[in-house]
């Protein structure tokens, strides 16, 4: 049995949203919670880049409080009106202002969490759990690759901010549309390629991109995250016809398209969502 401690629980309020593209919202949020939620985070973790956050949504009609207090509400809830998990990346952390910022891709009414982000207003409020976090752009490397749709693009954008001005390197990402590209304050030696998919499938464009390169030479780390089914299609490339080492590559899937977050979630215990083949 796992013993692991479960992440604390944090309020966020908004304080503004802006429109960076016609797909993404940004969330700008402070308050005492994050004034709290930047004062945990754990000092050897800081430097990571993917920080994310579970944000739990609830139906509006149950005018549940918050913070949610999950094991209390699964007394009296039934499961199908249990608040939803939803996992997003920080784009940004303001110390100073005790402020933070949350990209969130908005497709009309789709989901729970763009249509939130869209409608969001200051002084609402939100529920989650967090920081996790898994990467951090390594200092050993001669160059850094990034891979990724929608889903990572804050991630990416995070941690090519986080670069040395003389870093080197190259991301790929994949969005809708040119008017779906956001700037991304990049090192001059990284350069940053843009995918569009039109009315694709998600994935299929950045897989072709990606898989029309030459292999690096050097020393390189990848950082390559988005739909789950694309992810499987760059493994072999990267980790066996490339020769990326597992301890240079991080490598997952954000989501799966036709799975709402709880199944993609229970999936990654089975084999339809592993991205690597199992160890012997």
């Amino acid at each position: 049995m796992s013993t692991r401690a479960p992440r604390p629980t944090h309020v966020f309020e908004v304080v503004r949203t802006e429109q960076v593209s016609p797909h993404m919202v940004r969330v700008h949020f402070g308050g005492a919670g994050v004034e709290r939620f930047i004062a945990g985070v754990d000092p050897e973790r800081a430097h990571f880049t993917d920080k994310y956050v579970k944000i739990l949504f609830a139906r509006p009609e149950l005018e549940l409080e918050h913070p949610y207090d999950m094991e209390a509400l699964r007394e009296r809830l039934d499961p199908a009106d249990m608040p939803s998990r939803r996992t997003y990346t920080i784009r940004s952390i303001d110390e100073a202002g005790r402020s933070l910022a949350i990209d969130f891709v908005v497709h009309g009414d789709e989901g729970l969490a763009g249509p939130w982000a869209a409608r969001a207003q200051p002084g609402d409020r939100i529920s989650l759990n967090g920081p996790g976090a898994g990467y951090a752009p390594s200092a050993e490397v001669g160059a850094h690759l990034f891979f990724g749709d929608d889903s990572a693009l804050p991630a990416i954008a995070a941690s090519i901010e986080s670069l040395p001005g003389d870093a080197r390197g190259l991301a790929i990402i994949e969005v809708a549309t040119a008017a779906d590209e956001i700037p991304i304050d990049a090192p001059a030696g990284l350069e940053v390629r843009w995918a569009h998919r039109g009315s694709g499938a998600y994935g299929h464009t950045l897989v072709a991109a990606v898989s029309a390169l030459d292999a690096p030479s050097g020393d390189v780390d990848v950082f390559a995250h988005g739909e789950r089914e694309a992810m499987k299609s760059l493994r072999p490339l990267l980790n066996k016809e490339w020769g990326i080492e597992r301890s240079r590559l991080s490598l997952s899937g954000y989501w799966a398209f036709g799975r709402a977050e709880d199944t993609f979630q229970a999936e990654k215990r089975e084999p339809i969502g592993q991205i690597f083949d199992p160890q012997p």
